[in-house]
């Protein structure tokens, strides 16, 4: 049975000043019905005939189509403007997403329960009695007023979870104090930028400056120096070599390879500009005498956080941390001193046959010494092993080393792992999509079959 049609019509389109937000403007006589289905589907009111979405995940053109579909049902007209429909039909992720294993769809549950806290604490629903600083991530306490349910959240805009419940205030309260204390405030958290900018797209339709670029959502949060961007690796090799006149640049006929060398011409630098973030980058080479054989080697790979980098070139600046005698080996001695900030860090300790592991309690960080390695110098293995990412045979970056590495100079590196921060930014990245939804306003929801990005026709 056909729906009767209502004299309503929404016309949808882009924000003239929000990158991802959607306006919709009402006409016809009962262009109220259209304003109340709306308002269920996240829009606010502007005036009587304009409504706004806007979202701290900016997914606003994925729900505006949602919610074309349910006006569609009651028999509203509805227009999605030629620019909306190519920002619906384009598909993009997050950049570092902290969940990588998530799928699309699995993305836009997390970050739609994020908006559902959002809006509570927005509206007053949900009362934030405190918020702090844990390690560079904000968590807050509160209690929802309905139902006297207290919550503990982590995370901030898109990323914002509830990691805990309670069932009272007070014993919210007692827990967030004894866990942070040090950096606990009274109240919400200051607002961010992309709720700074949610809250200006929801008030007015303000044109954009006038020949002003499109800025990218970028947004920096501090985190553990591991999970740091790589930052400029070129740019911090030319620093470390313009604060260092005891080392000498050379640059290799072909422009791809680099190398820099201490004056005592016993340890080298090489550095490979165009490799691939996983493959090796940077390799370190010590000798005894500028004529023998090597005595330990290092290596890293191009995504290596900049913190790392600089902690490793810091480390290579003191003679001290690298001048080892040649067969020197590696003892539990040594493995201890090396490893003792990930000990004093409260890092898991692994052993596993030869393979002896340090890792983060998430698991996303981790040191693996291996024993088998150690005895036999001239073996192709890593001794050590120190990485970050999912996991240790799939990693994000790595750094390996040889026998007779210096403890002193993987101590400072365990070191920064273990308490050392970086930055890291996060962008949505837009990507062309492999299949457009061709689905009008009026038809039913494309099918499972018929919407998923990996099927071609």
């Amino acid at each position: 049975m056909t729906t009767p049609a209502i004299d309503a019509h929404v016309r949808l389109d882009t924000h003239p000043s929000h990158p991802s937000a959607v306006t919709a403007t009402l006409t016809g006589t009962r262009h109220r019905t259209a304003h109340a289905l709306l308002t269920t589907r996240g829009f606010e009111t502007i005036d009587e005939h304009t409504l706004v979405l806007a979202r701290i995940d900016h997914e606003e053109p994925h729900w505006a189509h949602k919610a074309t579909q349910a006006l569609a049902a009651e028999g509203i007209t509805t227009e999605i403007t030629p620019r909306l429909r190519e920002a619906i039909n384009e598909e993009w992720t997050w950049a570092n997403y902290p969940m990588p294993w998530c799928t699309r769809a699995e993305i836009r549950e997390v970050s739609n329960e994020a908006q559902k806290i959002h809006d509570d604490i927005r509206h007053g629903r949900l009362v934030i009695h405190a918020h702090a600083d844990d390690n560079g991530t904000t968590v807050a306490v509160g209690t929802y007023r309905d139902s006297n349910k207290s919550v503990y959240l982590h995370g901030e805009n898109h990323l914002r979870q509830i990691s805990d419940t309670f069932d009272s205030p007070a014993k919210a309260l007692a827990t967030f104090e004894r866990l942070h204390g040090d950096t606990m405030c009274p109240g919400p958290a200051p607002m961010t930028d992309t709720e700074h900018q949610t809250a200006q797209a929801r008030t007015t339709l303000g044109a954009p400056a006038a020949e002003k670029p499109e800025q990218p959502l970028q947004r920096t949060e501090t985190v553990p120096a591991y999970a740091a961007d790589p930052g400029d690796h070129d740019a911090i090799l030319d620093q470390f070599l313009d604060e260092h006149d005891d080392w000498e640049k050379w640059r290799t006929w072909t422009d791809d390879t680099t190398h820099a060398i201490h004056e005592s011409q016993t340890l080298r630098i090489e550095r490979v500009h165009e490799a691939d973030p996983r493959e090796t980058a940077w390799t370190v080479a010590a000798y005894e005498t500028p004529v023998s054989d090597r005595m330990w080697h290092l290596t890293m790979t191009g995504a290596t956080p900049a913190p790392v980098l600089k902690t490793l070139l810091n480390g290579l600046a003191d003679e001290d941390a690298w001048e080892t005698a040649i067969g020197s080996p590696t003892t539990e001695k040594t493995v201890t001193a090396a490893t003792r900030p990930l000990t004093d860090a409260s890092w898991k300790h692994i052993v596993d046959g030869r393979w002896i592991r340090w890792e983060t309690l998430q698991g996303d960080a981790g040191v693996q010494f291996d024993a088998f390695a150690a005895q036999n110098p001239h073996s192709t293995l890593a001794t050590w092993t120190l990485w970050a990412g999912p996991t240790i045979d799939h990693p994000t970056w790595t750094i390996t080393a040889s026998p007779y590495t210096p403890a002193a100079l993987l101590a400072d590196l365990a070191e920064n792992l273990a308490h050392g921060t970086g930055i890291r930014t996060h962008t949505p990245v837009k990507v062309k999509p492999t299949l457009h939804l061709t689905t009008t306003p009026t038809a039913p929801p494309p099918t499972a079959a018929t919407a998923h990005p990996s099927r071609s026709r």
